[in-house]
């Protein structure tokens, strides 16, 4: 077994989020429908990018970039899989991981599609309206899964969004190989209850086949997936499928499923909800640093739902506060 070198690995759609407000009128000028997401080709997304303001703030995204940051702010060794262009936004995610301590290694794509953003314009009521062009980080295959970075992770953890583009999804694949040919864990995230709609019938697979070891996903996403609205029904179908399966219930905590034991904890309290953004995200990054380190079940949920409560606290999917010194404050180091 290759030495322990990342507590995390996460592998994922590399995604610049760019945050910019703008003047009344803009939105509408531009076509948009407020507060929804459009998704945008290349020649829109170099017109809108050009009509952001200087005042925009640029920072790297996508759902498993942003695990890799909360492992990092936990204190842990995170590294990140995900494919950007050789261009100045792949500079932005690049430079940007480096600066919070993760390792990124994925070679650049040349001569071909942009690295993908978010373009998120803020009107002046808060309303948020996203643009995102995914570009670059369609282009992910097996060539960027490195067998001697997985099997240096003790859990390998990717987002289902991976299973639209036909060579992400090989490369899902080739990882959770690698994973355990090196006796490592492979993980994944439902990522969204319209991806398991799409999927449903390859993501029971994935799981049932053991190509997956460890399952995320929230109660919508859960239940998708059995196809019911009864939760018991879900967590018991999934006790039944996975080795283990951890789910957020919003204000009601998180569970996690593993050997017919079910260990439940409530959320912690907040004094407002400003942003739910990023919080499935982080919740990971607390529970799957905890799973690596050897923590008991109820210890990694209380570190993944200490993580969500900080940031959804603020805007943005990243974590303002030092998420290790809070955890320590929490008496949840280690």
């Amino acid at each position: 077994m290759t030495q322990t070198r990342f507590d995390v690995l996460t592998i994922g759609n590399a995604i610049v989020d760019i945050i910019a407000p703008v003047e009344p009128g803009f939105i509408e000028r531009e076509g948009m429908q407020e507060g929804i997401m459009h998704l945008i080709d290349t020649d829109r997304a170099e017109d809108l990018y050009a009509k952001m303001p200087s005042s925009r703030r640029q920072i790297s995204g996508g759902s498993a970039a942003n695990t890799a940051a909360g492992v990092a702010s936990l204190g842990g060794r995170a590294a990140f899989v995900g494919k950007v262009a050789d261009d100045p936004l792949g500079d932005v995610f690049a430079t940007d991981l480096d600066d919070l301590g993760v390792f990124y290694g994925t070679s650049r794509l040349k001569n071909g599609a942009l690295t993908a953003r978010s373009m998120i314009f803020l009107s002046e009521d808060g309303e948020r309206t996203m643009n995102t062009y995914l570009g670059a980080c369609h282009q992910l295959t097996e060539a960027d899964i490195r067998p001697d970075e997985i099997g240096a992770a003790a859990i390998t953890y990717m987002e289902g969004f991976l299973w639209d583009p036909l060579e992400a999804k090989k490369a899902f694949v080739l990882a959770a190989h690698y994973a355990h040919k090196q006796e490592r864990a492979a993980a994944f995230t439902l990522s969204d209850p319209f991806c398991v709609d799409r999927y449903r019938a390859e993501f029971l697979d994935l799981i049932r086949s053991k190509t997956i070891d460890y399952v995320f996903a929230n109660v919508h996403e859960l239940k998708s997936l059995y196809q019911t609205d009864d939760l018991g029904e879900a967590v018991r179908a999934i006790a039944q499928d996975a080795e283990l399966a951890a789910i957020t219930m919003g204000a009601e905590g998180a569970m996690a499923v593993h050997n017919g034991e079910i260990v439940s904890v409530p959320a912690f309290p907040v004094d407002k909800v400003v942003d739910a953004t990023g919080a499935g995200d982080l919740f990971a990054a607390g529970f799957l640093l905890g799973m690596a380190r050897g923590q008991t079940l109820d210890s990694a949920l209380k570190t993944g739902c200490l993580a969500a409560s900080e940031v959804i606290s603020h805007i943005g999917a990243r974590p303002e506060l030092d998420l290790a010194d809070l955890s320590k404050r929490h008496g949840l180091a280690g």
